[in-house]
Order: structure tokens, then sequence, then C-alpha cells
């Protein structure tokens, strides 16, 4: 069985192959550069550009593992959540191909698949259930209660900015570029001043007592009312000041984070964790997330490989895997409403 998997929802172009549960090739175009004249993701952009990559992502896919296209048994896409314009990409060329050459074509949750990106390289009993999923992205910033595979319940969200939008601003407060968190991440591991120990210069959002939910806004504002000071006083921002910024900003929001999420599975009384989407390639989030994890005597798992973060074929590939396995979907002949 062949299953062409398409990945659309925000920047990222991706097209992968698989035969039964083997990854064929899988090739994504990246639209990074060209996003970081403005700082962010402009919509319009994006599906310009996915409009552009498709065709040369699906040819590539295609000529690498020797594959015609009416070979292919079935279509997955993402669907949902995403940005709308990037989402008409896939919608008119999977769809397409589906009516033309009469394959199903089924539709795959993207959040839904960031999640299932923890399964890709793992045995399936590798993965306890009951399981509290942290999401961390650009849109979203969530904690699931998942009690099994298929049971996906999300209980507490951010109020305002998500974790990645965060970075991704205050990156742009201090001219960094984008993407905003690796670059923090990096000066923030630069940072030798004070013994590795922050100061606490920002404050930790923690709302109210055994609230799991996020806000981020608070946090943000504190960071520019800082850059805004230094710069007043000294007219511009040393690259200590950048990188004591990037420290105690990363600092803040990495233990909000953590905290919440293994105390959201404390107050469930479940023992496994789970990370998932973009930030979750971040190695502080990573380090505060398993100490806590540990000191608790929880499981925590995340992505195996950094590639699994971000947008790709693949983790639609994995939750396809598991829906075929499970008989857990619905396939169709035709165009998929988005």
């Amino acid at each position: 069985m062949k299953i062409l998997a398409f990945e659309t929802s925000c920047d990222d172009t991706s097209i992968a192959l698989f035969e039964d549960d083997r990854l064929i090739f899988m090739d994504t175009a990246s639209q990074i550069k060209i996003h970081l004249e403005t700082g962010w993701v402009v919509p319009e952009v994006a599906a310009r550009e996915h409009a552009n990559a498709i065709f040369g992502v699906l040819d590539n896919v295609l000529k690498n593992t020797n594959t015609k296209l009416e070979e292919i048994d079935y279509i997955w896409v993402t669907v949902s959540p995403g940005l709308l314009p990037s989402l008409l990409t896939w919608t008119t060329v999977a769809s397409t191909i589906s009516i033309v050459l009469n394959i199903p074509i089924i539709a795959i949750n993207h959040i839904q698949a960031h999640i299932f990106s923890n399964f890709l390289e793992r045995e399936e009993s590798e993965i306890r259930f009951p399981i509290a999923c942290l999401t961390v992205s650009g849109g979203h910033n969530d904690i699931y209660i998942m009690k099994d595979m298929w049971d996906l319940n999300k209980l507490w969200s951010s109020w305002d900015d998500a974790g990645w939008e965060a970075f991704d601003k205050v990156a742009k407060m201090m001219w960094l570029g984008y993407p905003g968190w690796p670059i923090i991440s990096k000066l923030a591991s630069e940072y030798e001043a004070d013994g590795g120990i922050s100061k606490n210069l920002f404050p930790r959002v923690w709302l109210v007592k055994r609230d799991f939910n996020f806000s981020f806004s608070g946090l943000k504002s504190s960071v520019k009312r800082e850059v805004d000071r230094r710069i007043s006083e000294k007219w511009s921002l040393s690259l200590e000041d950048k990188k004591e910024i990037s420290f105690e900003f990363e600092n803040a929001i990495t233990e909000v984070l953590a905290w919440k999420l293994v105390n959201a599975a404390k107050e469930n009384n479940i023992k496994t964790v789970m990370l998932a989407w973009w930030v979750s390639a971040n190695n502080k989030l990573k380090d505060e997330i398993k100490k806590l994890a540990d000191s608790e005597h929880f499981s925590f798992i995340f992505p195996k490989r950094n590639l699994f973060c971000m947008d790709n074929a693949a983790m639609v590939w994995i939750l396809t895997y598991y829906k075929i396995k499970y008989k857990n979907f619905e396939e169709k002949i035709g165009v998929v409403k988005i």
C-alpha cells in the first residue's frame, strides 16, 4: 500500500511517500528566507510560495521513488487548523489528483498530526497512556489529556500569545530576525554572567492557583519595557544586552510551560508527559520539563528528531498509519472541505 501525504498548513511545503509502515522519501520546501523580510508568516505570501513549490516537491518525491501517481493507494492531507490560503494549495492539487485518478483522499487534523510526531521512530508500546501533552506553536499553546490514542481532550490553552509567537515578537523587538526561538535560544546559551542563574528579570505568569492556562502578553510587554529602557539609557542594545534579555526571557517562558504541563499531569494522576510542535525542539524547554518530570518520577516523551517538530509530511503519515491500522478514518473521492 502506497500513501502520498501532503502538509501545507503554514509555511512549509512538505510531501512524503510511504509504503505500508515505511517512509520511502520526503521532500520539504522551506519558506523561512522569504518571511525574514516581514519577521512573520504573511498568509498570502505563504500561499503564493506553496503554489510555486508544490509541483516541484511532488515531482521530486515521485522521481526519487520511481513512482507514478497511478500507483498511489491513498492521499492523506492536513485540513485544519492552519492558514486558509496555504491549505487551499493542497486542496487544489491533492483533490484534483483524487478526482482524476479515483484515489481516496483522507483528511487529517494538523494538531493531532503534530502530537503523533512523537510516534515517529518509536514502537507503539513505548508510548503509554494516559498522557498529558503540551503543544507549543505560533498559533496554539495547549495542554491535552489523552486517555488513549484517539481520546484527545483539550483542557487548557493560551489566553493570548502562544509560545512560538512570544519568541518571535521578542526577537523582533531586538532586531534578531525570524524565526525567533532558535536565535533567542542561541544567545541565551551564550550568556555567562550571574553563573547561569536567572535574576527573574521578567515575571512568571502563573495566573490563578491550579490554573493551567497560559498568558504571555504580559511577559512580552515586560521585555519591551526593558528593551526600551536600555535603549533610552545607551541609545542601543549591546550584544551582551541581547544575550541577557534572551536568557531571562527564555527562562521565564520555559519555567511556566514546564511547570504547568507537569502539574496538570499530576492533578490528573497522569505519569506520562509529552511535548509537541515547533518549540518542542527547544533544548531549554525540554531540560525544564525533564527536570520536573524526573522529580515526580514521570515519563517524558518528545519528538525523536527536530525535523519532526516542524511542519512535515511524516507526521501526517504516522497518524495515517495508525488510523489505517485501527480503521479510524473516513475516506472519500474528491474535494475535502476545509
